[in-house]
């Protein structure tokens, strides 16, 4: 989580280059770049339905170079304050962190995962301008903090969202419509990343993968899901920033999905929120206890706790 007394005023760290963003005509559609690649293949889709109606999300695609054949998907769930580009610079405590806007974010992506179709999906709601509310994937507050459960529905609410969003972009094989077990399209795999606050959609999914993995529309998709990333992750409730409970941790193992976790000080050696750092051991050697493929990496542990490095795992994972 990215804290009030993190974005003060005065914070000028980066000089970040205008990204200019040219709006387009219907379909929600909105072209977002400048001249030159990769920022000309930005699509922005507003709005887009996910397991109902009135879920909406917006997302950024980022296709991939070349003949759009692969059926290779990443999707990312940003932190706090991580907004377009345009938005945040109308804001004066976001305009410092521009170089992490939602488009930045999507090429520094682009090249961490080449080939591959990438999603950033837009938190449903930002509370002050700077709280990601991922309320669409679970239950949270207006800061933000979730409220997990095994049957809120963050991993119906992304087949669906991925879905539509497909159809919207026009590309060749999309995911069925929900509602059957029509098999997915050939070839069709998914990587997701959640990036400090962004890690609650992640931790949602966990506690349903029980329930997902006897339901036959949502079992093919879950088989599709080969990693899942958790950066730095945080949110300003008062625990479980990290899945600690046995079963469902033992269900993410069962499901033979790869696991990273990528932290950084500020949020596993904050002493004013010292749990943050136990959950994440807890993380860790219960998935280690159940042998799963599992990576975890502290990163900048010789460099002071800062917000800068909290971001800067963005590009170092």
């Amino acid at each position: 989580m990215i804290s009030l007394r993190s974005l003060s005023a005065g914070l000028s760290l980066f000089a970040v280059a205008h990204m200019s963003s040219i709006a387009s005509g219907g379909g929600g559609m909105e072209p977002t770049g400048s001249p030159g690649p990769p920022l000309r293949r930005l699509l922005r889709l507003a709005s887009v339905p996910g397991s109902e109606q009135h879920r909406l999300n917006d997302l950024l695609l980022l296709s991939p170079e070349g003949p759009r054949s692969q059926n290779d998907h990443v999707v990312f769930f940003p932190g706090d304050i991580q907004n377009f580009q345009q938005e945040m610079a109308l804001q004066p405590e976001a305009a410092p962190w521009q170089c992490w806007s939602l488009e930045r974010v999507a090429v520094i992506l682009g090249s961490r995962f080449p080939g591959r179709h990438i999603w950033v999906v837009r938190a449903s709601h930002m509370y002050l301008h700077k709280f990601s509310c991922y309320q669409n994937f679970v239950e949270s507050n207006l800061f933000g903090a979730p409220e997990h459960s095994p049957d809120y529905g963050a991993l119906r609410h992304l087949r669906g969202l991925l879905g539509h969003g497909m159809e919207r972009a026009g590309l060749p094989n999309p995911l069925p419509p929900l509602g059957g077990a029509a098999p997915l399209p050939q070839g069709f795999s998914l990587t997701l990343v959640g990036f400090s606050k962004g890690c609650v959609v992640l931790n949602q999914i966990v506690y349903e993968l029980a329930g997902a993995r006897v339901e036959p529309e949502l079992k093919l998709f879950l088989e599709s899901i080969s990693d899942m990333y958790w950066l730095d992750g945080g949110h300003p409730g008062g625990g479980e920033t990290w899945v600690t409970d046995k079963r469902a941790l033992g269900e993410l193992a069962a499901c033979g999905v790869s696991v990273h976790a990528h932290v950084t000080p500020y949020e596993v050696r904050d002493p004013m929120r010292a749990w943050v750092g136990r959950e994440h051991r807890r993380f860790i050697k219960t998935l280690e206890e159940h042998n799963t493929c599992i990576t975890h990496k502290l990163h900048f542990e010789d460099e002071p706790a800062s917000i800068e490095n909290h971001f800067r795992v963005i590009k170092e994972f």
